[in-house]
């Protein structure tokens, strides 16, 4: 029997002042073999991979256990031969390309590096296969592209660039930590299918670091779960993720969302939010000697929402999707068109009374929260502008914390919090003047399985409770399947389909919508991983 590639036996890692980390994980994967490393935030995941790399942060030490590379031992290996291994024999993708790429270097400086210092290539040599590599991660304009500078980018072309330079030096093992957390549904389908068929060409072992379960459905051949730190399941992927064995497994499978009946009630309250032929636009950039083409990012949209309605709003990133949700909030300037806000038009001026009565919810809560407040001031901020009083003002923040599950952490500040109870935050503050209208922009997208359908749940709650209108900006479908009443499709700052959520997702009829809902990751719960023909 062939000896697999990548064996990692008994590992344990903590912290230095001795919290555990990671204990007694041991998995192997195959050479040639996609396997999908699967938990919760604080599972365990990235410090595993990291530890195969030899690249362990700062504060966490291996204190036992092996891990073999194709039979050598890396954790016996001093730290030239790793660095040695790290390019030709293993090479990472990390979650967020924008720190991994040096700012200061363009892309061509970066991707040749490896190239020269491992393969002994000339400059003219290593320039040719990396603009070879580039037209093959699809980038239109590699010449271009091997000049420019990462923050030139979006998210997912720096995506293809970072999987372009790892894969040049065509190494035995990828380690590709949450890769597409960030991508819409369709730049996700398109980075990863890219990295498969990479791999497969070279030959390369995968090893997937996700909490998104659709993924290891539609490329992972085995599964690992991890919890706390711990092993808890190993298997095929179909066994995981259709008949799991260990109850975590399940905690996370039945975490992933799922529609709801629709709401009879829906479409049916009082018109809150309307917008009418809006457009906006943004300048273009002032050159040396000219100013660059500005940018129509909403091209004459007409929507309306009404009271306890969920409109959610899905597309590519660069569609229009936030700029949309600002402008409706008269937080970006509109080049044209009207908002009209419980039939009042606040087009022209936003007053206090439209500015109070309709909140955003951020994608990131951990920079929209002043990291120097306590929660239970940073709740409260909204109620100054009241006539409470501040004992009615503490109380009034008491319940809200008690309603989204944060009771008793009022004095903490926001780091001391996880992701999805900073969330909640947001959302708490959000809603504690009871407004009629919500903007939440992406407000799970960076959190795991089973903490966004605690969040999803919560929100929906919510807004049974308190009846706002809400517009869901997302590029996740499967939470918008969950908690959506109505889908609007948008494509280049236009809207290419809105319909019920039942007729866009099961009868789409615009040729991006059904691109869009093919490309989203999905899991055939009537007993096969996957994505159902």
């Amino acid at each position: 029997m062939t000896a697999p590639l990548l064996q990692i036996e008994g590992l344990g890692i903590a912290t230095t002042a001795g919290a555990s980390i990671l204990d007694d994980v041991s998995f192997a994967i195959g050479r040639g073999e996609f396997v999908a490393v699967v938990g919760e935030s604080g599972s365990g995941k990235t410090a595993a991979a990291r530890a195969v790399l030899g690249l362990l942060p700062a504060g966490l030490v291996r204190r036992r256990g092996r891990i073999l590379l194709d039979g050598e031992d890396l954790t016996a290996a001093p730290p030239r031969r790793l660095r040695a291994l790290r390019g030709p024999a293993m090479g990472m993708v990390f979650q967020e390309p924008m720190v991994s790429l040096n700012p200061a270097l363009t892309v061509g400086a970066q991707m040749t590096e490896g190239l020269v210092l491992h393969q002994r290539l000339g400059r003219d040599a290593a320039r040719r296969r990396s603009l070879d590599m580039l037209a093959r991660v699809q980038i239109r304009d590699p010449a271009r592209t091997f000049e420019a500078y990462p923050h030139e980018f979006s998210g997912g072309m720096r995506q293809r660039i970072m999987l372009a330079s790892v894969m040049l030096l065509r190494p035995k093992l990828l380690i590709a930590d949450e890769p597409t957390t960030a991508l819409d549904t369709l730049t996700q389908r398109e980075v990863l299918d890219l990295m498969v068929a990479l791999a497969r060409d070279h030959g390369t072992a995968v090893m997937l670091i996700t909490h998104n379960l659709g993924l290891v459905a539609r490329y992972a051949q085995r599964g690992v779960v991890l919890c706390r730190g711990r092993l808890v399941e190993t298997g095929t992927a179909q066994q995981i993720l259709t008949a799991p064995r260990e109850a975590y497994t399940r905690d996370l499978v039945e975490a992933l969302p799922r529609r709801a009946p629709a709401r009879r009630s829906a479409g049916a309250g009082d018109i809150v939010m309307a917008v009418r032929g809006m457009k906006v636009a943004f300048a273009g950039r002032q050159r040396l000697f000219r100013r660059d083409p500005g940018l129509m990012a909403v091209k004459g949209v007409d929507l309306t929402i009404r009271a306890g309605e969920t409109v959610a709003v899905v597309g590519g990133s660069g569609s229009g999707k936030t700029t949309l949700g600002r402008a409706m909030l008269r937080l970006l300037p509109l080049a044209a068109g009207e908002v009209r806000f419980l039939g009042r038009d606040v087009t022209a001026a936003a007053d206090q009374d439209f500015r109070l009565a309709a909140q955003l919810v951020f994608q990131d809560p951990y920079s929209s929260l002043d990291p120097r407040m306590r929660i239970g001031d940073i709740v409260a901020e909204p109620l100054r502008h009241t006539t409470l009083s501040a004992v009615e003002r503490t109380d009034r923040v008491a319940a809200m914390l008690d309603e989204v599950g944060l009771s008793g952490l009022a004095r903490r500040f926001p780091h001391e919090l996880s992701g999805g109870q900073r969330q909640r935050v947001a959302i708490a503050r959000a809603i504690i003047r009871r407004p009629a209208f919500v903007v939440a922009d992406e407000p799970v997208s960076a959190l795991d399985m089973t903490i966004q359908a605690q969040v999803l749940k919560l929100f929906e709650r919510l807004q049974a409770q308190y009846g706002f209108a809400c517009l869901f900006i997302s590029h996740d479908l499967a939470a918008v399947e969950q908690i959506a009443d109505r889908v609007v499709v948008m494509q280049g700052g236009e809207i290419v389909e809105q319909g019920s959520r039942d007729e866009v997702f099961d009868r789409p009829q615009h040729d991006y919508t059904k691109a869009l809902l093919a490309a989203a990751p999905i899991i055939a719960f009537s007993g096969q991983a996957g994505v159902p023909a």
